[in-house]
């Protein structure tokens, strides 16, 4: 009982939690061990959930245009802070891999936003999912300097990991403190255009024709506590090339909660899942300390291990596992974000004076590898995002050397 009142205490006033320790946390990744991962998510799947406490809801679409290098993502983030405010944001980034001197990003508070089930809509944007949940068409108009009308046709089936993607905090899984989901479009194409700087001198238009390699990941996601409370530190690797696709979502929670990893990955071959994996393991290769202290790596290697996703889950012990290998340097890093200075002064006041915090997103869009099985390395691009929130104690070049 003590432990719940110190949790529900810090999910309201921002204090550091004690540490719970494993039990407090119910992971996902752990309740399919042994099963299939894989589960097809349903239009109903990624309905905004807008539950009544402090969360984070996003979407998030990204783009990467395999033959003129440009990659980024379109972005709505509506946040509730303990049941008495609610906000939403637009955000958006543009970044050109091969020339690296196009570098756009904004972010725009959003007014008389609602939400129905998959669709969002506030003044001078929509974004609506089609009834078979095979298409969504992004528009915005809330920022002259990122004009977005891209459409996303799935191509992959869309995934979530077990029946209920969602891992819990708490003792008591039925009436958590705290949550974190994610559901997936792993691989999609994308068509339409991008008008930066509209109605200037220097309005630049890209267009993504519906024949050009252009795919395109989509996640829906879910911090249902404060950001600082549910993880520590993030990676994220979003793989495109023409023939397949290769996806890593993973956390690592504070020491409140065991220091418990949490990795999901999704394996594409252009319109069929390989395989949804929950035993990946990440290498940042070469880390360097910054003026800011954290260890910010200089290359990556994502490796990933998972069963067919067509193995049922009664032969999922006797399947031959299927892995993978994502690798390459972090040469072109696209921004080092101080989420402090970028977020709205809401959302600021989650973290504010909580020790330790000092969040930083790393982004970073580069040539990659994909080698899977034992096969030749297949060349595409990767958008990556290294993320450190808290514990700058823990963090030397020697504790990440060995990762």
């Amino acid at each position: 009982m003590l432990k719940w009142i110190q949790g529900g205490l810090s999910a309201v006033t921002g204090i550091a939690e004690p540490e719970y320790g494993k039990e407090f946390i119910h992971p996902v990744t752990e309740r399919v061990k042994g099963k299939q991962p894989f589960h097809s998510a349903s239009r109903d799947d990624f309905a905004w959930l807008n539950p009544g406490h402090t969360n984070v809801e996003t979407v998030t679409y990204y783009f990467s245009d395999l033959d003129r290098g440009y990659v980024g993502f379109a972005q709505v983030i509506h946040s509730n802070i303990i049941g008495l405010h609610t906000t939403a944001q637009f955000t958006f980034k543009v970044f050109n891999a091969k020339e690296p001197k196009l570098n756009v990003w904004t972010s725009t508070k959003l007014e008389n936003f609602r939400i129905e089930g998959p669709n969002f809509y506030a003044d001078g944007l929509s974004i609506e999912m089609n009834e078979d949940a095979s298409q969504v068409r992004f528009q915005s108009q809330v920022n002259k300097a990122s004009v977005v009308d891209l459409t996303f046709d799935r191509i992959a089936p869309s995934v979530k990991v077990g029946e209920d993607p969602t891992t819990y905090y708490g003792d008591d899984i039925e009436q958590p403190w705290g949550t974190m989901r994610h559901v997936f479009w792993p691989r999609n194409k994308c068509h339409g255009t991008l008008t930066l700087g509209a109605e200037q001198e220097d309005e630049k238009i890209i267009t993504f024709a519906q024949d050009a390699p252009v795919y395109s990941m989509f996640v829906m996601a879910i911090q249902g506590m404060k950001p600082h409370h549910a993880a520590k530190a993030w990676n994220f690797v979003n793989f495109h090339s023409k023939s397949h696709s290769a996806m890593l979502m993973e956390f690592t929670t504070p020491k409140s909660y065991a220091n418990t990893k949490v990795s999901i990955g999704v394996l594409c071959e252009d319109r069929d899942v390989l395989a949804v994996t929950v035993d990946n393991e990440v290498e940042h290769v070469d880390p360097q300390i910054d003026s800011v202290g954290w260890p910010v790596p200089e290359g990556l290697v994502v490796k990933f291990e998972g069963v067919p996703s067509t193995v049922k889950d009664e032969d999922v012990a006797t399947a031959e596992k299927i892995t993978a290998t994502v690798s390459g340097a972090l040469s072109e890093m696209v921004v080092r974000i101080d989420v402090m200075d970028e977020i709205p002064t809401f959302v600021k006041n989650i973290v504010s004076g909580v020790a330790g915090t000092k969040p930083y997103i790393y982004q970073y869009a580069n040539p990659l590898s994909l080698e899977l099985q034992d096969g030749p390395k297949i060349e595409g691009l990767g958008w990556c995002e290294v993320t450190f929130i808290s514990e700058a104690e823990e963090v030397t070049e020697e504790s990440y050397s060995e990762k």
